[in-house]
């Protein structure tokens, strides 16, 4: 009679146990679910022109940025050092045999790219107007 009692007992502990584990699952589930619906959310929204979130938007034109803010943005990364075999700003003898294929052509590197240097430097938002004035500004006074 000692096992009978016994093993009852352990059997209304095991269904008890596992009624509980079976109610914290589902109580996680919605958790889950709740997880789940708020990572797949779209992450942005379409404002189209005549709309009420349309009439919020500002823009403004920033203008051109300055030779000197140019170069301190993109150009300084090789030129300040030489990286990549750049002619180093304020160095002569770096600018000289480039200067001496003339000022067009200085600009068509800056602009196009030429071995290690990239089409526009590192300013693909740059206009070619404010390419040219970071040439002038490194070859300025040489």
């Amino acid at each position: 009679m000692k096992y009978t009692t016994m093993a009852r007992r352990l059997a209304t502990i095991t269904i008890a146990s596992f009624i509980t584990l079976i109610g914290a699952g589902v109580s996680q589930a919605g958790t889950i679910e709740d997880g789940i619906v708020e990572r797949i959310q779209a992450v942005g929204t379409v404002c189209i022109a005549g709309e009420d979130c349309a009439k919020a938007v500002v823009v403004v034109a920033a203008g051109p940025k300055s030779a000197k803010d140019i170069y301190q943005s993109g150009c300084a990364a090789c030129h300040s050092s030489g990286a990549a075999g750049a002619p180093k700003i304020g160095n002569a003898a770096d600018w000289e045999p480039r200067i001496a294929l003339g000022i067009d052509s200085l600009y068509a590197t800056a602009l196009n790219g030429r071995g290690g240097m990239p089409a526009r430097g590192l300013c693909p938002s740059c206009s070619d107007d404010e390419i040219k004035s970071a040439v002038d500004h490194m070859i300025e006074g040489l």
